[in-house]
């Protein structure tokens, strides 16, 4: 019966934790402690999978430290998502998308900004913006970032997708020659399987031709 209740412990410890921050914090820190939030979860857990072995009050102490360490840590993550997203914000223009979820950064273009038509060759403005991009992400080293091609559905899948991975490689490429290590940067063609919105528009053909760089931290 008590290791059934346990679990429920500690998530109530964790949520004591995350509880404990500032509710009246600003909105922009709400990725921040949404972090704390799932930090805290997670380490409360693995705390109380270190401390299996020992008594109930073993157990405890060990949950409430893995949620304390796990707080922290996942605390600090949303703290840079949240710095990092505004200043994208502020630095690039006002069509180009940014939105943080509390897990990664997404930064949005248009392949019709990007690119002219069937082109795989980058506008000098879209060259600019991709180069703030790049020194944010050298700023902010410890992440992973995925570049992700996106069409529409006119022409065969065939062509849309290797559309799709030619675009994302060009968006990549100049990412690493903005000084990001190659090693951090994936390109990926998702073709025309990705929709956002309706293809039956010009409107939505519009938006879902897009490359999607997906900032993750590590």
């Amino acid at each position: 019966m008590i290791l059934s209740k346990f679990p429920l412990a500690i998530a109530a410890s964790a949520m004591l934790l995350v509880a404990a921050c500032d509710p009246g914090a600003p909105n922009q820190s709400q990725n921040t402690r949404q972090g704390a939030m799932i930090g805290a979860l997670g380490g409360a857990a693995a705390g109380a999978l270190i401390g299996n072995d020992g008594t109930v009050r073993d157990r405890n102490r060990a949950a409430l430290i893995g949620a304390a360490l796990g707080a922290g840590v996942g605390g600090g993550i949303g703290n840079s998502l949240d710095r990092q997203a505004e200043e994208l914000r502020r630095a690039l223009r006002n069509d180009v998308g940014v939105s943080n979820n509390g897990t990664n950064l997404v930064v949005v273009l248009s392949q019709d900004l990007l690119f002219a038509t069937n082109s795989t060759q980058i506008g000098a403005q879209s060259q600019n913006d991709l180069m703030i991009v790049a020194r944010s992400l050298t700023n902010y080293p410890d992440s992973t970032i995925n570049v992700i091609g996106h069409t529409d559905n006119v022409g065969s899948a065939s062509f849309n997708q290797d559309l799709s991975e030619r675009r994302a490689q060009s968006v990549a490429g100049v990412l690493r020659s903005g000084g990001v290590s190659p090693g951090r940067v994936r390109s990926i063609g998702a073709g025309l399987y990705q929709p956002i919105a309706s293809n039956a528009t010009a409107e939505g053909r519009q938006l879902n031709r897009r490359v999607e760089i997906i900032i993750t931290p590590n």
